[in-house]
């Protein structure tokens, strides 16, 4: 019963994913990949979610509850919190920005505002270097969500029936496909959540025998260092919450600033679902559930208090849960090939060659997922350094002051490459998040480079000479 519930709702999503396409049969690059800008609040609203709330909503935040106890959900809830605030103030401005320079990636802004062709391939480069192992995340939550639900799938064929449903879902009408499937993930998302945090508690007679039970077994205390370490990494992942390239895409689909303004405010209710994912982990840690993996807490919960018909429900919240996310990574990298990295390709031709692109894109993917694991879990672990170093260069840019691009490309190269070196090496600050500490020689680096560079009072002195396209 399960199976058939889950290939009903998988099926459901592809007909939304036709259904998006009415009206808009002969797509442009512009409304394929950021729907010409103009989803209205919900649209954006669902969007903007369902990529931030993604498979380790329901793997890696019950995992980190049941493996190391409610310090974990403090930070975990407690940057993304942070961001919302960030996110209301810079939203807007990308947007503005997008819209003023006809902007369909990140690395579009920079191009646009800087005129630099060389910082636009470090932006666009850096880009894809880091967004290339987001992809195998999906894969390895997604096979995780299912084994820990009982379903013993092939590996190999797991991912390459998620790459082919995540392709699909593109082609068929791209930003649009998965702005309508966003709505129906998370509604499956916050319905299995819910329903399995209050089939826990009651099963356990409330909410206060879960946590009495739990309470023995997981620690709250937090030494020092790791008090500091929790606090400067929520500061630095809030600053660079909205520095993820598919983030900026986001805000470009929307009708106008004020829509973002309202998605950011309503934003915070999802925090709503975090404590039955907590109820969920405490359960399987009062009920002594055997778990393979910390990260099969929650699924291990939903097999033990639900019936089978439910089960269904779970994986197709979780199974959507990864896919969104993984076309919302096909949908950044396509045009950051297309019209960052290849110089001068028309827009006629761009949305066909950025679908090759994103074929290549999962085909590296499965192959990385499968043959190199280990090289894509550093690089993982690597992603919020490298995309965070956006941050100064992009704040520039929004606010409209002029600085040379040579300055905040040595500040992007010294930040990411100092975040790889003291993570390689295991170098430590004392407990503060090596991030920050890179983010700061970035700034610095900028600054030292604007005074040395000494731009004229004309918007630059010299031209990039790698500038060839406009």
């Amino acid at each position: 019963m399960s199976t058939f519930v889950f290939s009903l709702l998988i099926a459901f999503s592809l007909y939304l994913a036709i259904r998006s396409r009415r009206g808009h049969g002969k797509q442009s690059v512009h409304d394929f990949f950021v729907a010409s800008r103009q989803f209205g609040v919900a649209l954006v609203f669902f969007l903007t979610a369902g990529e931030i709330y993604s498979i380790g909503t329901m793997v890696g935040f019950p995992g980190g509850i049941y493996a190391k106890g409610p310090t974990y959900g403090i930070w975990f809830l407690g940057y993304i919190l942070l961001a919302y605030p960030i996110g209301y103030f810079i939203g807007p401005r990308i947007w503005e920005a997008g819209k003023r320079h006809n902007a369909i990636t990140q690395a579009d802004l920079f191009k646009g505002h800087y005129r630099s062709r060389a910082l636009e391939l470090i932006v666009a480069g850096s880009s894809i270097l880091f967004l290339i192992p987001w992809g195998e995340l999906q894969f390895t939550g997604l096979a995780s969500a299912l084994k820990g639900l009982g379903w013993h799938v092939q590996p190999f064929w797991l991912i390459v029936v998620c790459a082919a449903l995540a392709f699909t879902y593109i082609a068929i009408s791209g930003v649009r496909a998965s702005a309508w499937i966003a709505v129906l993930k998370d509604i499956l998302m916050l319905l299995a959540i819910v329903v399995t945090g209050v089939a826990a508690a009651w099963m356990a007679g409330g909410t206060h025998e879960v946590f009495h039970a739990a309470s023995h077994q997981v620690s709250n205390a937090m030494t020092p260092p790791q008090l500091r370490f929790s606090m400067s990494t929520m500061l630095f992942q809030s600053l660079g919450f909205y520095m993820m390239p598919f983030a900026a895409q986001g805000f470009f689909t929307a009708r106008g600033p004020n829509t973002i303004r309202r998605t950011q405010i309503a934003m915070p209710l999802y925090m709503m679902m975090y404590p039955f994912l907590v109820v969920a982990s405490y359960y399987a840690i009062s009920a002594n559930l055997k778990l393979a993996s910390p990260n099969d807490a929650f699924f291990a919960a939903a097999v033990h208090l639900l019936p089978d018909w439910l089960l269904g429900l779970v994986a197709a919240g979780a199974a959507l849960s990864g896919l969104l996310v993984l076309a919302g990574i096909c949908l950044a990298i396509g045009p950051i090939v297309t019209r960052n990295l290849i110089p001068n390709l028309p827009e006629t031709r761009q949305k066909r060659t950025a679908k090759f692109v994103i074929v290549a894109y999962l085909l590296v993917s499965i192959a990385t997922t499968l043959l190199t694991p280990n090289l894509m879990l550093l690089l993982i672990n690597l992603t919020y350094y490298g995309v965070t170093q956006f941050l100064p260069g992009m704040l520039i840019l929004l606010a409209g002051r002029q600085v040379r691009p040579a300055a905040v490309a040595a500040g992007i190269v010294c930040g990411q490459g100092l975040a790889i070196v003291c993570y390689v090496l295991h170098i430590g600050f004392g407990g503060i998040n090596l991030g920050l500490v890179c983010l700061a020689v970035n700034v610095l680096v900028v600054f030292v480079g604007h005074i040395l560079l000494r731009p004229s009072g004309r918007r630059y002195a010299m031209p990039d000479p790698l500038h060839r396209h406009s």
